[in-house]
């Protein structure tokens, strides 16, 4: 298994859809970074801004990170 160490914060959390198929999301204001160690097996999608990841329990998670496209990119070509 791979990691890639990153400095994140969670912007939004789906939970599902609800009975009229829509997103149940949870959205979050945090203010800090907190570096992590991901699997790049969790990784989904990544956009200049934002990391998608998978969660627990079926769930999906937006994160903003610091860098950009290119940093991200540079970490899992290692």
């Amino acid at each position: 298994m791979s990691f890639i160490k990153v400095s994140v914060k969670t912007a939004t959390i789906v939970h599902g859809y609800d009975s009229h198929n829509q997103e149940i999301i949870e959205e979050f204001k945090e203010e800090n970074f907190t570096t992590k160690l991901l699997s790049i097996d969790r990784l989904l999608s990544v956009s200049e801004n934002f990391l998608l990841v998978s969660g627990s329990h079926g769930r999906v998670m937006y994160w903003e990170y610091e860098g950009g496209l290119s940093d991200i990119e540079a970490l899992i070509e290692r």
